[in-house]
This record gives structure tokens, C-alpha cells and sequence, in this order.
């Protein structure tokens, strides 16, 4: 974490890792005063889909004119992203128009981190629990913020698995959410797909109903599929809640793009319009449509809120000419819908270009399974520039390199740059001289990172 804005008891907390367990949130909040009781909340876990869903969730809020804490990670661009308001519709409208808008604010940030700080400090002093980890503690900053800020209600989406995240420390959530499944930090969260199913709805709570992504139209295995299906249903009945599986063959058949640059697709009847690319998406809007549904959200209100939702770096196209593409997809599930709506957009004309990767990713990813579904896409990759997001668990770039080009057998083009920042650079210049078509991507670290460098080396060729 390289932000310099990070408070320094968080850029502290980074040597203590990931460590799964409820133990330090709960004494931590606690001490706090569990601020989190004093707001409803919506909870989301999942493999692929949690930031669109939430993106969708706290939109669909906001146009109801409800003043909506947002809590999502990793930040993109700045770390103030991971904590933000929506304070009713003119809020929404205010963050579509600069994306800093409702983000806390350096003071507010540093006062909230002062008072989990101390809290630390007795927890850790008392000998209560030991050393809490980074995402415990920015959890404790959030709901100190969003209690303070007096929300409505918080869309809260879980760091990693569910169960024994830091996030399911909060009680009675007005609806559970659990978005498309993929074998992901297996490490962590178990070996097979029902292992993680399983921690993932470990955010369902009693009296509260849950709804997920209908597993058939998952990417996944046939036999995963019934994995996931059977898992859910398990620990929803152990919970005694009721369960929707969110999406039919119509939505996603009916997906088409428009001459706006949005999706339409028709969902129980009700056409609804996107402004995130992807048939993938589709998925996530309907998902979305059940849960604030079992919030008793208004239908109009939901049909504003999903046509309003942003969420950049998903798909997101930065220029046409030429072609740059940024999209913070980390597995082979998110890399095949990329690669798929990337063959629909733009009435299709990018299908058999050729394409540059501007690629980083955490070496603990498949990106063999990543860069075998973007060819099994036909996506024609004929170079690519490797980098290194700033990350310590970053793959190095020379390592990416070599397995991009046993897949792709592209050595005469393909060029390993440790700096992102000077790789960036590198693969626009190239792309300016040959037309290719640029996709950025690997990791949300990566592009988040990028994207301003980006969005300036586009602004100054076009001057």
C-alpha cells in the first residue's frame, strides 16, 4: 500500500496479513461501542460480481432517495474510495459526475483512525486478542464513520470468503447477497467449490433472506454448479431463511447493446437499461433486482438505480480510437466475460483484431486459466508488455511474460517491464503506432493503479 494518505496505523497493520477469525473484530467493536448495530445493512460475498452488485445495490438506494454508506475493496485509485456516501439522489448524481464525490474525507479518515487506534491499543494491552489485520481495522473505521454520518443503511461488501470475515460482525442484515462462485484463494477458503460455497454464505443470518446468482448460469463445471446449488440451499436451511436464486435464460437472452452505449435486457417483464458492458452483467443486475426487491425498494426506483449505476475499470472502454479497454478481472470466470462482451461491444467490430495486453497480476492467480479463456474466447493477442501492480504479492513481470508467451507464442512482441507506470506508457506508444486494440488487465491493483497514467496519455493525444 503505497498511498501516502493511508493512515499510518493501517500501513502498520499490513505486516500482520490475512488471518481469518472474528475474535479481533468483535472485541475490537466492543470497545467501540458496536457502532455497527446502529444502521441496517445489506451483505455481500461471492467470488466474481460483489463490486458490481454493490455498485448496483447502493445506486438503486440512493434513487430512492436514501443516504447509503458504501464499504467495498480494493480501492482503485485512491484508498478514500473504500468508504463513501450516497446521500440520496442528488448525491448519486453528484458521484456520477466526478467519481472523488462522497468519499470520506482525509480528516475524517485520520480522526476515525485515531479512535480505533486506542481501541487497538487497550484490546491488544488487556491481552484480549492479539494484533488485529489491516481489513479489521479499516472494517472498525467504516462503521465508526457510517454510525457518525448517520446512514440509512450500508452496503457492505465482504474482503475475502464470508464467514470469518471481519464484516459478518454485523447483526440482522436486511438481505444477504451472494454473487457468482469460482475456485478463488483456495488456500484460504478450502479445495473444492463447495468448501468455498460454504464460507461464502456463511454471511447468512438468521431472519434475514438470502439471495444469489442462480448457480446454472454460473461459469463453472456442470457438477459445480450442482455443488453450488445444493451448498446454498444447505446453509440457508440451517439458518431457516428463505433463498432466491436471482436469473432466467429470457434476461440474459434479451441482453442487447444499444446506440446510447448501454445494455437493455428484460427481467420478469420489466425492461431494464446498464451502463456496465458485459452479458455478465446481466447476471449481477438481476441478482441485485431480487435483493433490493426483499428490501421493499419501489420498482421505479430500481429500474433508475440499475440504469444509473457506474463502476469504473469493469469493462470500461477509455478511448475508441484508438481501442483501450480496462477491466479489473483477476480469474478464468472473469476473464471469460470479459473476453466475451469484448466481441459484442462496439457492434462487434473488435472481433479477430488484434490485441495488446497490458497485463499485471497477484502470483497467486491462475493466469494460465485466465490467458486460456481469453484465447478460448478468440481473442487474438498478438503482444503484450508485462508489469508488476504495486503489490508485495505481485507476480513478477518477466515470470508473467513467460507464460503469456507459452500460451500465446508472441516473443517478438512481448516486452517485461517491472515500473507499471513506464509499462503503461510503453504499450500506449505502441498502440498509437499500430491501431491495436489495448486491453488493461490482471488485476484491480493493476488497474486501478493505471488508469489515471491512462486517462492523461489519451487526453494529451487528443488535444
Amino acid at each position: 500500500m503505497s498511498d501516502p494518505n493511508v493512515p499510518d496505523l493501517l500501513q502498520g497493520a499490513l505486516k500482520f496479513g490475512i488471518k481469518p477469525g472474528l475474535e479481533r473484530i468483535n472485541n475490537l467493536m466492543n470497545l467501540l461501542g458496536n457502532p455497527q448495530d446502529s444502521f441496517k445493512s445489506v451483505h455481500i460475498a461471492g467470488t466474481n460480481g460483489k463490486g458490481s452488485v454493490a455498485t448496483f445495490i447502493s445506486s438503486v438506494m440512493a434513487a430512492n432517495d436514501m443516504k447509503v454508506g458504501v464499504f467495498t475493496s480494493p480501492y482503485l485509485e485512491r484508498f478514500t474510495e473504500r468508504i463513501r456516501i450516497l446521500d440520496g439522489k442528488k448525491g448519486l448524481m453528484d458521484f456520477i459526475a466526478d467519481d472523488s464525490t462522497g468519499e470520506i474525507s482525509q480528516a475524517d479518515l485520520d480522526k476515525y483512525s485515531g479512535m480505533v487506534k486506542k481501541a487497538r491499543e487497550k484490546m491488544v494491552s488487556e491481552g484480549l486478542c492479539d494484533e488485529p489485520t489491516e481489513f479489521e481495522l479499516i472494517t472498525a473505521i467504516c462503521f465508526l464513520y457510517f454510525a457518525d454520518m448517520k446512514i440509512d443503511v450500508a452496503v457492505l461488501e465482504v474482503g475475502l470468503g464470508g464467514r470469518l470475515d471481519s464484516t459478518n460482525v454485523i447483526k440482522d442484515p436486511m438481505v444477504t447477497v451472494v454473487t457468482a462462485m469460482g475456485l478463488d484463494h483456495t488456500g484460504v477458503l478450502g479445495n473444492t467449490i463447495s468448501e468455498i460455497t460454504a464460507e461464502k454464505s456463511g454471511i447468512f443470518k438468521e431472519g434475514s433472506p438470502a439471495v444469489c446468482f442462480d448457480p446454472d448460469f454460473m461459469i463453472l463445471p456442470e457438477e459445480m454448479k450442482g455443488d453450488v446449488r445444493s451448498t446454498l440451499i444447505s446453509k440457508a436451511s440451517e439458518k431457516n431463511i428463505d433463498i432466491t436464486f436471482a436469473g432466467n435464460k429470457d434476461s440474459f437472452n434479451s441482453a442487447r447493446f444499444t446506440m446510447d452505449g448501454m445494455m437493455e435486457f428484460t427481467y420478469d417483464g420489466i425492461t431494464y437499461k446498464t451502463a456496465l458492458n458485459g452479458r455478465h452483467q446481466i447476471g449481477n443486475a438481476v441478482t441485485s433486482i431480487e435483493a433490493c426487491r426483499k428490501c421493499g425498494i419501489p420498482e421505479d426506483a430500481i429500474k433508475e438505480g440499475i440504469a444509473l449505476a457506474r463502476w469504473k475499470s469493469r469493462a470500461e472502454i477509455l478511448s475508441i480510437e484508438p481501442t483501450i479497454i480496462i477491466d479489473g478481472g483477476h480469474n478464468p470466470q472473469g476473464a471469460q466475460s470479459l473476453g466475451e462482451t469484448m466481441n459484442e461491444m462496439l457492434g462487434g467490430s473488435l472481433r479477430g483484431k488484434p490485441v495488446r495486453l497490458l497485463m499485471g497480476v497477484m502470483a497467486d492467480k491462475d493466469v494460465s486459466g485466465i490467458l486460456e479463456a481469453y484465447k478460448a474466447c478468440g481473442l487474438n493477442i498478438r503482444s503484450a508488455v508485462t508489469v508488476m501492480p504495486d503489490n508485495p504479492r505481485s507476480e513478477p513481470a518477466d515470470v508473467l511474460a513467460q507464460k503469456i508467451n507459452y500460451v500465446y507464442n508472441i516473443s517478438d512482441d512481448l516486452t517485461a517491464c517491472q515500473n507499471a507506470y513506464e509499462g503503461t506508457r510503453l504499450a500506449y506508444e505502441k498502440t498509437v503506432k499500430d491501431g491495436y486494440v489495448l486491453l488493461a488487465t490482471g488485476s484491480l491493483y493493476l488497474t486501478g493503479q493505471i488508469r489515471a497514467t491512462l486517462k492523461g496519455l489519451i487526453e494529451c493525444t487528443t488535444i
